[in-house]
């Protein structure tokens, strides 16, 4: 574990995912804008640009999810398809990495990996693939094969079709002649000639989000970047530990992957003004009505005559619910409501009090020097590489991120005061992949 100050050693990794998924973002805020109109897309890039960072991250649904057989009104409803809009930004920045999720459950390698390399080519060497996998027949409805993969086997396909598309990406040598292709495995058979020669950083930088332990192997085995949930300093350090424990059966070194958590903060002039700000902006996330749908994710049931500042149902959860579609369930919703219950009686909380409680909150609430001296903290003590920002406002929630903490760090000599690369890779620090000439 690293103990001395990053200014010696470790420099802290920034990206900024564009808000909108899920009850992170408010909404009800008059500052609150499209997540459809270009100048939303821009204005954050443009601002994640200005801050130096690594990425602009952007996440991806499949199908609209519902609830209760209704589209879930906190939903990405109507996102432009994510390198269609990667590669507009492409356009209007110079040196932020272009991240775009995408799933290897319902897409194909040389479809992808022709896109993915197109927009590493159009952006000078900036493009990210965040490598997810698709859970549910609900999704499925959407693509001609239906149905859905077991755990097990999504990350297998995924694994051979990551493999595939370097092997695509590959077959292109580094001074610019084709050869041809050929991979013959248990979930994809294909050949022929790939049409987009080698891309200005080798291959896109591959980002993985999953923090299960097929999740965590599979990121290991592969990714460049890992985006994780852990956003405390204990469980960041487990999982930092962990996951860069497994290296080394793969042969590659602890520098070769970035644990970056995706993390949200609320500044203010003082660490109580900000606490105060927080507390108010989690009451605007988890309002009566989404406190409500919040519960009836985890119990399976309709609870729509239950008083959100009411006490907690005495019915447990029905585990094969169908209510919410789209969106997968805890493990064991039992346990949950029955923590959530325990939490609740011990405290005296009502519903809405308990989902606030228990659901997820700003990782880093602060004055700016409050939050610049605790995000050092985590990197220079291994609980993470960097940061992914997740900000609750669309488009200008970064802002003050940029104007207030940004310029902390760099006198702290934790971060960036300029690009020193053109490409993602040189931003995160990562060697060019080793070419491997085409068919193995």
């Amino acid at each position: 574990m690293s103990t001395g100050r990053a200014g010696g050693g470790k420099r802290i990794h920034l990206a900024a995912h564009f808000p909108g998924v899920n009850s992170t973002t408010v909404w009800a805020d008059p500052r609150s804008g499209s997540q459809i109109d270009f100048s939303s897309f821009e204005h954050l890039a443009r601002t994640a640009e200005r801050g130096l960072f690594d990425f602009f991250f952007l996440a991806e649904g499949l199908r609209l999810r519902e609830h209760a057989g209704r589209v879930h009104d906190l939903d990405v409803v109507g996102r432009p398809e994510s390198i269609t809009v990667l590669n507009a930004l492409a356009a209007v920045t110079d040196r932020l990495g272009l991240a775009a999720t995408v799933s290897a459950t319902f897409n194909e390698p040389y479809e992808l990996a022709r896109r993915l390399a197109s927009l590493d080519h159009l952006s000078a060497g900036r493009a990210a693939w965040n490598v997810v996998t698709s859970s549910d027949a609900f999704t499925g409805e959407n693509f001609r094969r239906g149905g859905y993969l077991d755990r097990a086997d999504r990350y297998t396909r995924a694994a051979e079709f990551l493999a595939t598309a370097r092997e695509l990406w590959d077959s292109w040598t580094p001074d610019g002649a084709p050869l041809p292709f050929s991979h013959d495995g248990p979930q994809f058979r294909i050949g022929g000639g790939f049409t987009v020669p080698r891309s200005p950083q080798g291959h896109p930088v591959v980002i993985q989000a999953g923090d299960s332990p097929e999740g965590r192997e599979f990121a290991a085995s592969g990714a460049d970047v890992v985006f994780t949930r852990h956003s405390t300093l204990e469980a960041g350090r487990e999982f930092y530990a962990d996951v860069k424990g497994r290296l080394a059966r793969y042969g590659r070194e602890p520098g070769d992957l970035k644990i970056m958590p995706g993390v949200t903060y609320v500044l203010g002039d003082t660490d109580a003004d900000a606490q105060e700000r927080a507390a108010e902006i989690r009451r605007q996330q988890v309002s009566p009505q989404n406190a409500i749908l919040a519960l009836e994710q985890i119990w399976g049931r309709d609870l729509s005559g239950y008083d959100p500042d009411g006490p907690l149902p005495d019915v447990d959860p029905d585990p094969d619910s169908t209510l919410v579609q789209g969106r997968v369930r805890v493990a064991d919703p039992v346990a949950v409501a029955r923590k959530w219950r325990a939490l609740s009686e011990a405290k005296g909380l009502s519903i809405r009090q308990t989902v606030i409680e228990s659901s997820g909150r700003q990782s880093f609430v602060g004055s700016p020097a409050t939050v610049a001296a605790a995000l050092e903290e985590f990197v220079v003590t291994d609980a993470a590489d960097g940061f992914i920002l997740v900000p609750h406002l669309t488009p200008g929630g970064l802002d003050d991120f940029v104007d207030r903490v940004v310029p902390l760090l760099q006198e702290r000599g934790v971060f960036r005061t300029e690009y020193s690369g053109t490409t993602l890779r040189s931003h995160l620090g990562l060697p060019e992949p080793v070419w491997k000439g085409g068919t193995p």
